[in-house]
């Protein structure tokens, strides 16, 4: 194997670079814009010329690397292309195709941005040692990746994982960002949190809760009285944890994970949310994977580019 490669996690407005060794050994990492003008038609040729400039910083060739992990937020086929990406502006891309040319040939692995990260928890994170594990990453919406024997299951589509847009309530009436009604995001992603909030606040008039003096309300803020003992927002936190235990009961009766990772900002919430969670999932779960642990993801915003390089330097 060749003695260095690269994880790269392309974001809306910047792309994370990674520097490791084959190893796995982190080297070095910075950030660059994403310049997603004229239907993102930079961001590769962007990454191509970053790289090539750490290499020359380096005195390191391209014939060292070994290649270079790319998570990109999209759903990706098994070949590279990804399907269209709205963030980035991008219809069909070949990336890794058109990645691999601008560095000379370079061997380039692409992954969905969520999966990737699942991926680098897996590795190196909440899920290591584990071979099998689901990640549920709760942030602006509700992401997800699963990995079994230690790679990532992709789907025929690139879209499996897509665990937010699991139909978990027939009795909703506003529509998701997906165009479905009832997805878990509605109710278990950040925006899903303060949502909750804001409902029942505006259905209960009568309660009180240090959260009416807030505007707005964040997640944060419903977690955090939580912990005080506010029984409005513990009753808030009692229904995410309903709705996100009962939806990854139905996960592990397919995949029967080792572990599930909860990550994203609203998993900074800590013990409360696992708590929460456990206590519908165990009631819910098939007895078999019942016992399943649940960790917090540990490595942040790194997931996704240790995630990236893990492609690489997987057999």
């Amino acid at each position: 194997m060749k003695p260095y490669a690269f994880g790269v996690d392309i974001g809306g407005t910047t792309i994370k670079m990674g520097f490791f060794s084959s190893d796995g050994k982190f080297i070095d990492h910075w950030e660059i814009p994403t310049h997603t003008e004229n239907n993102g038609e930079k961001v590769l040729p962007d990454i191509a010329r970053s790289i090539k400039k750490k290499l020359k910083d380096n005195s390191i060739t391209l014939d060292d690397l070994e290649g270079v992990g790319v998570g990109v937020p999209g759903p990706v086929l098994s070949d590279g292309v990804v399907n269209k990406c709205v963030n980035l502006g991008w219809g069909v891309v070949d990336v890794r195709k058109k990645l691999s040319s601008l560095l000379d040939g370079v061997y380039v692995e692409v992954g969905n941005d969520a999966n990737v990260a699942a991926l680098g928890e897996q590795w190196n994170g909440g899920g290591k040692g584990h071979d099998n594990v689901v990640m549920v990453t709760l942030g602006t919406g509700v992401g997800g990746g699963i990995i079994l024997g230690g790679r990532i299951l992709a789907g025929a589509n690139g879209a499996a994982g897509e665990i937010g847009h699991m139909k978990v309530s027939d009795k909703e009436t506003a529509v998701c960002g997906c165009g479905k009604k009832g997805c878990l995001e509605q109710y278990s992603s950040a925006t899903g949190v303060v949502r909750l909030a804001n409902l029942s606040l505006a259905a209960n008039p009568s309660v009180e809760t240090p959260l009416r003096d807030l505007d707005p309300i964040t997640a944060k803020d419903v977690f955090d009285y939580a912990k005080t003992g506010d029984e409005f927002s513990l009753s808030i936190v009692d229904i995410v944890g309903k709705m996100l235990g009962e939806a990854i009961a139905h996960i592990t009766c397919v995949v029967d994970p080792d572990v599930i990772v909860i990550g994203g900002g609203v998993s900074k919430a800590g013990q409360i949310l696992l708590d929460a969670i456990e206590k519908h999932y165990r009631p819910a779960a098939f007895h078999a994977s019942r016992d399943v642990d649940f960790k917090l993801a540990v490595l942040g915003n790194e997931a996704g580019m240790y995630g990236a390089v893990r492609m690489v330097l997987t057999d």
